[in-house]
């Protein structure tokens, strides 16, 4: 860490408005644990000016590079992620410092004239970017009977949100955690269970990264980690990495703490990979202690994983392009 105490720390964020949300109540919360200035330095990544569906650009990664270049240059001192958009395997230079305590982990549904999934007319046309939300979306709508049409989309969120103000989609759906964070929750009208829709393994979720080498501001950072969001997203994580290397239909998962009373005593894992059509969905849970280090939340994952393989994950294999 710059060892001056009144030189401000750089902060590496995206320039989207959600990025730059999250990266000022990050930067709040440094300069409250630190008392050091924080700047913030905006970053353009591919993933911000490429017009191409994620999924054909490389999916997660794509908003993350150019952070960490950033990093490894010495341009900026630490960057802020949304973690669902890292990568599963760590880079050996970078660490990641602080996962601040979780927001909504659920997705959100902005339907014109305040419509639940439910209430949405047959054939309606859903906004999504997502393979995973394609197909338990696709699941969803079979398992009430219904048909809809899933439209792939890219933008901010004002633009999603504008294809249903104009009336060229029926609906989309967003992640719950990016809406609270820029002041938009307003504009749901239904947030999916999680029992129908599963988030991305880590959604809600940010990672606050630095320097492996800067033991210092390493320090300083992990005050903002809270250790029942760690646990959770890295056993979601470990999850989606196993399914990775045996499967590539999409993948959602989330782990959620059970309380007993006022004492949180066991971690519920839940994952789901299918197919795009939603005609196939393997889902299944397990409970366990709540994890108590790195490795039994990696191990808690890779046991869900690998029974999901076994249950015929593998067998949904979509093409890898998707």
């Amino acid at each position: 860490m710059n060892s001056r105490s009144d030189q401000p720390l750089r902060l590496g964020t995206r320039r989207s408005k959600l990025a730059m949300s999250q990266s000022g109540h990050v930067a709040d919360a440094v300069r409250e644990t630190t008392g050091r200035p924080v700047e913030l330095v905006e970053i353009t990544t591919y993933g911000d000016v490429s017009r191409e569906h994620l999924a054909q650009i490389g999916g997660t990664g794509v908003f993350v590079t150019a952070l960490r270049d950033a990093l490894l240059r010495g341009e900026v001192d630490f960057a802020v992620h949304s973690l669902k958009d890292l990568p599963t395997a760590q880079p050996d230079d970078l660490v990641i410092a602080a996962m601040p305590l979780r927001e909504d982990p659920r997705d959100a549904l902005v339907a014109r004239d305040g419509l639940t999934f439910e209430q949405l007319p047959d054939g309606a046309r859903i906004g999504t970017g997502s393979p995973r939300r394609t197909a338990q979306l696709n699941h969803l709508a079979r398992t009430l009977g219904k048909r809809i049409e899933t439209v792939a989309i890219r933008g901010n969120v004002d633009t999603r949100i504008g294809y249903v103000r104009s009336g060229e989609l029926d609906a989309v759906v967003l992640a719950a955690a990016g809406l609270n964070r820029i002041g938009r929750s307003a504009e749901v009208t239904e947030h999916l269970p999680v029992d129908s829709v599963l988030p991305a393994p880590g959604q809600g979720a940010l990672a606050v990264e630095c320097l492996a080498s800067d033991a210092d501001l390493i320090a300083a950072l992990g005050r903002l980690d809270d250790p029942h969001t760690r646990a959770a997203v890295t056993a979601e994580r470990s999850l989606l990495a196993a399914l990775e290397a045996g499967c590539s239909a999409p993948v959602g998962a989330l782990a959620d703490l059970l309380a007993d009373g006022q004492t949180v005593n066991e971690m519920r894992l839940r994952g789901v990979v299918g197919t795009l059509d939603g005609a196939t969905l393997v889902q299944l849970s397990t409970t366990g202690p709540v994890p108590q280090s790195y490795d039994e939340a990696m191990a808690l994952g890779r046991e869900l994983a690998d029974e999901m393989l076994a249950k015929g994950a593998a067998g949904l294999m979509g093409e890898r392009s998707l």
